[in-house]
């Protein structure tokens, strides 16, 4: 069900869900040239990849990494020439990739395998894709239609124009299964805070009465609902958003928001490390007929809530990566009453490893090469959301569903 292909420069996983067949590919730059040729040639290496598992013209969502900001109109131009029509979602994280590359991408792509298969491109922002009576909206590089200011405004506005994009496209905000949110100079101050904690707040305020995904939650779960996220830094001062909402009439999907129970919910923090929660569930699982999908968030090396081994890389990401085992497997499924669901590491599709510091990036590369095997990933160099906080690893796992 889940097949795995590593080459040089490019990684790729291969799922088949029952009618459709999705494939996530990680892509760097070659060496040497320059940011167009550089672009161009991540590009094609994803196109090559798409072309032989039969997804051409189906890449729905790509994150595409740079250097700096102003990289990003030379490799926007170029990916609009290259995709033309067929134009992803398309988020450009401003995160330089590690050794020293000049762009990194990460696709995500879809092909029929029977059934029927219709994807909306409506913009870059926005692609909405339809399956298996599922309309999935893949929502990408969202940011305020304002003028600049403060963090707790740009958020609020980043969320209110994702929620209106939606709305124009027949989603509700309380159909958001995942979010990313990318904040400039995440740790630094913000008035009598930090911008991070700035976030968090306007997160609270904008969610505040949202109960998310009530219709799909199993009628047993009586906890938080929240989606799955990353918060996570970026260069510059901007504040970028996406997400993913899910949309079906049918009665056998379940939505399961999934807590570590070695971790204390970030929900429920201290204030200590907050004054506002972060509002986010560490997992959200979509459990179909034949498949379950879990889209893990942005998780680091916290037990409880107090940051493991604040100043070594190498155990951080040892413990990062058993939270994320934890997460995801059959034992923490069955705390929730649901049974012949769950997952290992092996069973991750992709991942994304935000590093630090840079002269740290062998190390985490080192842990995550012998625990995580072939899977497409992409590491950028990334401020996490605490100062002692060194790496963070979200992913895409896909198993099946054994009754």
């Amino acid at each position: 069900m889940l097949r795995k292909v590593s080459r040089h420069g490019a990684g790729y996983s291969v799922a088949d869900l029952n009618k459709v067949r999705y494939v996530f590919v990680s892509a760097v730059s070659p060496d040497g040239s320059d940011l167009p040729d550089q672009t161009l040639g991540a590009l094609e290496t994803v196109g090559q990849v798409i072309h032989e598992e039969a997804t051409l013209g189906a890449i729905v969502r790509q994150a595409v990494f740079v250097r700096e900001p102003a990289e990003i109109e030379p490799c926007c131009d170029v990916i609009h020439e290259f995709y033309g029509p067929d134009l992803p979602a398309t988020t450009y994280v401003v995160q330089p990739p590690c050794e020293g590359r000049r762009v990194a991408i990460e696709a995500w792509g879809v092909s029929r395998r029977s059934g029927d298969l219709e994807i909306e491109r409506v913009s870059e922002n926005l692609v909405v894709l339809h399956h298996d009576e599922i309309a999935w909206a893949h929502c990408a590089g969202i940011r305020a239609d304002a003028p600049p200011g403060a963090v707790h405004e740009r958020s609020l506005g980043a969320f209110a124009a994702m929620r209106d994009l939606l709305a124009d496209h027949g989603f509700a905000f309380d159909q958001v299964v995942r979010t990313w949110l990318y904040l400039g100079d995440i740790v630094g101050p913000e008035g009598d805070g930090q911008r991070y904690q700035e976030l968090n707040r306007a997160r609270a305020d904008f969610y505040h009465g949202t109960r998310f995904l009530a219709r799909f939650v199993p009628p047993t779960f009586d906890g938080a609902i929240y989606p799955a996220s990353t918060g996570i830094g970026a260069r510059g001062s901007e504040v970028t958003m996406g997400c993913i909402a899910l949309s079906t009439a049918r009665d056998d999907i379940r939505v399961l928001p999934l807590e570590n129970p070695v971790q204390t919910p970030a929900f429920h923090y201290e204030a200590h490390h907050s004054p506002h929660s972060p509002r986010f569930s560490r997992a959200v699982a979509i459990v179909g007929r034949e498949a379950c999908a879990i889209l893990v968030s942005g998780t680091a090396s916290i037990v409880g809530s107090e940051t493991f081994a604040p100043t070594d890389v190498g155990a951080q990401t040892q413990r990062t990566l058993d939270n994320i085992a934890a997460l995801i497997s059959p034992e923490n499924f069955a705390r929730y009453g649901i049974r012949g669901v769950g997952a290992a590491l092996g069973d991750l599709a992709l991942a994304r490893v935000y590093v630090k510091r840079p002269e740290d990036y062998p190390t985490a590369r080192a842990v995550c090469d012998e625990r995580l095997g072939e899977l497409p990933v992409v590491f950028a160099i990334a401020d996490v959301c605490r100062p002692e906080l060194l790496v963070e690893i979200e992913g895409v796992a896909v198993v099946p569903i054994h009754r």
